[in-house]
């Protein structure tokens, strides 16, 4: 299978803060965002594996600074690791505030989705800017972590009941 570079695999989105957007804080409500964050980067998974994924975590969420009304904010998403059957899928939000131009970093995360077909075979990534290389070098240890979070989850929802009282 070829490779395929990381800039193949960006998705871009745009939007337009409004009203109705926004929470009783005066900023874009957090759920629109993630709403945001699984669109776009779903696409991003979707470029490197031709067939229908689905996400499995969104993981790392770190919101940086507010997103308000006349802001735009534009997701960028792209690959950032590949495994067996899973894509690591890194976004960033930059906004702008679009009456004086100045750009600020308001979000970044990782998503990880899975392909659905257990024979496929996910190409390797070619990091081919400065940023692809240095967010992909962290590729193995976020894997072994998710993974140690995933057994530790594991553990945790063998002990949790869905027995009624609902």
């Amino acid at each position: 299978m070829e490779p395929i570079h990381i800039s193949q695999t960006l998705s871009i989105t745009n939007h337009r803060v409004f009203s109705a957007d926004l929470n009783e804080h005066d900023t874009v409500f957090g759920g629109k965002i993630l709403t945001t964050i699984d669109d776009n980067s779903s696409i991003a998974a979707s470029r490197v594996a031709r067939i229908e994924t689905v996400t499995v975590s969104v993981d790392q969420v770190n919101f940086l600074l507010p997103f308000r009304l006349q802001d735009s904010m534009c997701a960028e998403s792209y690959v950032s690791g590949v495994g067996h059957r899973s894509i690591e899928v890194f976004t960033k939000i930059i906004g702008e505030h679009l009456k004086t131009g100045e750009r600020f970093l308001g979000l970044t995360c990782f998503s990880t989705f899975v392909v659905t077909d257990r024979n496929i075979e996910l190409p390797l990534l070619v990091a081919d800017k400065p940023e692809y290389t240095f967010v992909a070098q962290g590729y193995q240890e976020r894997q072994a972590a998710r993974l140690a979070k995933l057994k530790r989850q594991q553990d945790f929802n063998a002990h949790i009941s869905v027995e009624l009282p609902w």
